[in-house]
This record gives structure tokens, sequence and C-alpha cells, in this order.
């Protein structure tokens, strides 16, 4: 029975693709990606070449059901997001549950994931950690959302672009300007940077530069990870 796997590609630098999943995209029938574009950048690079299918949020339900008549056929199929694991933020978990609905296997090929590359050098930040995504790009609807999640007192992950940023960190840093707070920017990139401090500190570090370039991944510590972590941590 043909297979549908979600492929987890680099997030920025290109030597984060692993074995496993260039081995996949050479051996399945056609690849479908978020943006056929740029996913043909990536296999171009590894001198892979595919017929390939549009599956982005916008058309995802329709989408989903070519590639279930392509499996029909019995074509195997790879499916990549613009960077970084599908599902966590971006398209991919609508096609892997009508694909299973449909009765065919769904297989993970591991790979990197903003998230959980902030996550890896963040340091401690309380016992449960929760995965939020994008905010509302709605100042009040933000704002509510941030009290709740400040309100849990579990740590949280948020996503960011350069032209909210810096509004994100004042919102941050009004609810508690002293929650620690680990910004990762252009993760895996040439120019990447990690900011780790107290929320009102990090925001003043971005609201004094004069451009902001690249994309964001912002860790809030929970209550138990506000400070500094003891040697006990």
């Amino acid at each position: 029975m043909a297979v549908l796997y979600i492929v987890g590609t680099p997030i920025g630098n290109l030597g984060d693709i692993t074995m496993r999943a260039l081995e996949t995209f050479r051996s399945v029938d056609l690849v479908a990606a978020e943006d056929t574009r740029h996913t043909l950048e990536l296999l171009t690079h590894f001198e892979i070449r595919k017929p390939m299918l549009s599956c982005r949020a916008q058309n995802e339900d329709v989408a989903a059901g070519k590639i279930i008549e392509a499996l029909k056929k019995g074509q195997n199929v790879a499916y990549a997001s613009d960077a970084g694991t599908p599902g966590i933020s971006d398209p991919g978990s609508v096609l892997a549950y009508k694909v299973r609905q449909a009765g065919f296997k769904v297989v993970p090929i591991p790979g990197a994931s903003a998230f959980a590359a902030l996550v890896s050098v963040a340091g401690p930040g309380g016992k449960t950690l929760v995965f939020e995504g994008f905010l509302s790009p709605s100042p009040g609807k933000r704002r509510k959302r941030l009290r709740e999640l400040f309100e849990s007192q579990k740590a949280f992950v948020l996503y960011e672009s350069p032209f909210r940023i810096v509004k994100l960190l004042a919102d941050i840093a009004d609810i508690d300007s002293e929650r620690r707070v680990v910004v990762g920017r252009e993760l895996t990139k040439l120019h990447e940077e990690i900011v780790d401090g107290p929320a009102a500190q990090v925001r003043d570090d971005f609201a004094a530069r004069q451009s902001i370039k690249g994309e964001f991944a912002v860790f809030v510590a929970g209550i138990l990870g506000k400070g500094r972590p003891s040697d006990d941590e």
C-alpha cells in the first residue's frame, strides 16, 4: 500500500537535512509542498527531481484529495512545509488526518523545528511547556491570550515575525517585566542570535535596534523558571 511521508526540512541551514529525509525524497513518486518554489530549491540543491503538487493552508483540503488519489494509484508521496516540521505552525496536520482516515499509512520523517531548537538552548523554564505558535495580530486578542498563558504559570513558546516582535516583547514585559525570556532569531542561519534575560531588558534591546530582520521564536519561562536557575535546577 502507498504511503504518505511527512518530512521535516531545515529551518535555515541546509546541513540540517537528514539522510532519511533525502532518501525519502529520492524514493517517492510525488512531492507535495507548502510552497513548491521553495521546496524545489531544496530538492535542486540536493539534485533531486520529482513531480510536485501545491498543498498550502489555503488549499489543504483540496490538495489532500489529490494526494489521496495519487496514493490510490500506488504512488508514494512526501510532504514538506516551507521550513521545519509540517503541522507545527505550518500546514500538514489536515493532510495527515485525511490521508489516515482514507486508510493509508502516514509516516513521520523527523527533522528540524524552530520550537525544538530554541527549547534545547533556552535553559530551565518549569516542568510543563506549552507551544502556542503565532498569536493573533490583533493587539487586544494578543494581550488577552498572553495574560491567559501567564496565568497558567507554565513555560510557553511563541513564533513571531520581525514586524511585530517588539510589540510582542512589550506586551510580555507589561505583564511581568522580570519574567525570563529567551529570543531566538534566525535559528540555524548565518546571523543566528539568542538573547536571554528579564522581559523588560530583552524588550529594550530589540526596541533600540534601528532595523530588525529574521524570523523569531520566543521562550517565556514558567513561574518556577522565572529567574536564573538554581544549582539544583
